[in-house]
């Protein structure tokens, strides 16, 4: 019942539509809930359960317009209007600003009530601020990164009325401002404390509120006009994580293995248990009637393949081709590709297309228990292989040479193999720089959320030049539109540029 108040209004900040008469949020805050460090800590709970309710849209927003998916399927693939970039007002996708203002809500509530709470040990108060300002930063990076200019609300709600709820669209550069301030913030609460809450990379933590920073300058040094200030600015943050309880693991499939989750490459990672949750990779394996009669690269058989789910999303001949590279861990870690025939034994080395069925997610494909796969694998926002290849970008971005980073996430990838003649990367000029970390980034997160947001840091032409489904005069299309309908409930929003009816 606590967020019952706040789910409704956050329901009028978009629909607008009648009056109701409701007890205004500011007086219910201070009857009861706040009283107690116990009621507080179920709040802050609260704020990861709303976030793991986000993370499919959160993936959507920053992958499937890329140009990872979009290639075969055994079964009908899910959005395709995202993938094609089939996108205009009469579809704008994600109503409501993707119901990210619900999750935002709930955090003002937290951070304006949590400081007049007395805790036992205020050190724990004082951190999970850090906390709350951190993750509002992250969900006005998701809406800038998605829609431009968006509005700004920082206040718990104090009003049920639809005018007062109703707010124009902030210019990116006062939101960008606002991400940076809650940035700011988050580091003064955490101040020398740079541990994980009960141990756990599943809460957000100083190292995740520099990962972060580093990430948002890095945006806002390219589109913002920033510049190099804001590139000094994510160099900074991104080595300043390096000092932290985090690092690369030795072994890139070990990432992916139920139980060793809590690892040290994970600097922040959503929570996914057997009857509490799963993940949406599901979607990514498929139905025993359509795997077990193929057969592996390897040219064994997948009949014995234990299954879960659908397979509505296959990687496009580009991801394919790009990471045909047998000495990097990372094909076999990525993907299972699946051929109709086994090659008289010999199964596929190479991507051919012809005998090709289509691939399972071997990322994220959980526990066999039996005869059941349960996908319950935590799912990193941010790890440190990030944060390196964000570290290269910023010092390519200053006319420094990333090839350290690099070659640590290359030598990681290729193991045993890695040859520094074959697989080392030389500093070259600024625009091969910047190709090199993006086809490094591509391989390393495939299916993590992350490579069309990498395509938008680096600039509009990357993303044009890359996604085969975007024309040179369709950049508009970068951001996305808002529904006619929440303009209608809310007329003082105004259309995302470039959008026409």
């Amino acid at each position: 019942m606590r967020y019952l108040y706040i789910t409704v209004a956050f329901f009028l900040l978009t629909a607008c539509e009648r009056q109701l008469e409701l007890v205004a949020p500011s007086e219910l805050t201070v009857e009861g809930f706040w009283d107690t460090e116990n009621g507080a800590r179920a709040a802050h709970s609260g704020l990861y359960g709303t976030l793991r309710s986000s993370h499919s849209t959160l993936w959507l927003l920053g992958e499937i317009r890329s140009d990872v998916w979009g290639g075969q399927t055994f079964e009908s693939p899910s959005n395709l209007d995202l993938i094609e970039s089939n996108i205009s007002i009469a579809n704008a996708p994600f109503g409501g600003w993707a119901g990210l203002y619900t999750n935002i809500h709930r955090l003002n509530d937290f951070i304006a009530n949590l400081p007049e709470v007395n805790f036992n040990r205020s050190e724990d108060r004082d951190h999970m601020l850090g906390q709350a300002y951190g993750l509002r930063a992250f969900y006005y990076y998701t809406l800038l990164k998605t829609w431009g200019a968006v509005p700004l609300t920082t206040e718990p709600l104090a009003t049920t009325d639809p005018e007062g709820l109703s707010k124009p669209r902030a210019l990116e550069s006062e939101v960008m401002a606002q991400i940076k301030a809650d940035l700011e913030a988050s580091l003064q609460f955490f101040g020398d404390d740079g541990s994980f809450w009960n141990g756990q990379r599943i809460y957000w933590s100083k190292a995740a509120t520099l990962a972060l920073m580093g990430d948002a300058y890095l945006w806002s040094g390219t589109l913002l006009n920033g510049g190099a200030d804001d590139y000094r600015e994510a160099k900074a943050a991104l080595l300043a994580v390096g000092d932290l309880d985090v690092g690369l693991l030795d072994d890139y499939a070990d990432l992916w293995t139920p139980g060793s989750e809590n690892n040290r490459e994970f600097i922040f990672a959503l929570n996914y248990e057997r009857d509490e949750a799963t993940n949406f990779y599901s979607l990514m394996t498929g139905r025993s009637t359509e795997i077990q009669p193929q057969f592996a690269s390897d040219g064994s058989s997948m009949a014995d393949y234990i299954v879960n789910g659908a397979n509505r999303y296959g990687p496009s001949e580009k991801t394919l081709l790009l990471t045909d590279d047998n000495d990097d861990t990372r094909k076999a870690a990525t993907f299972l590709r699946l051929y109709s025939d086994d090659n008289g034994g010999a199964g596929y080395a190479q991507f051919t297309p012809e005998p090709y069925f289509g691939s399972v997610i071997n990322k994220f494909d959980g526990n066999v228990d039996e005869s059941i796969r349960v996908m319950d694998n935590n799912v990193p926002l941010y790890r440190y292989a990030d944060v390196l290849l964000m570290l290269a970008e910023a010092k390519n971005l200053l006319g420094e040479d990333p090839s350290e980073e690099i070659n640590r996430v290359r030598e990681r990838a290729y193991g045993s193999a890695y040859d520094p003649q074959r697989h080392g990367f030389e500093n070259g000029g600024q625009t091969e720089n910047t190709r090199a970390i993006l086809d490094e980034r591509y391989k390393e997160f495939i299916a993590e959320g992350k490579r069309w947001w990498d395509l938008c840091r680096a600039g509009d032409q990357y993303v044009i030049d890359n996604v085969a489904f975007l024309d040179a005069d369709e950049q508009y299309k970068l951001l996305l539109p808002i529904t006619l309908d929440m303009i209608g409930r809310n007329p003082l929003l105004e259309q995302t540029p470039g959008y026409s009816e």
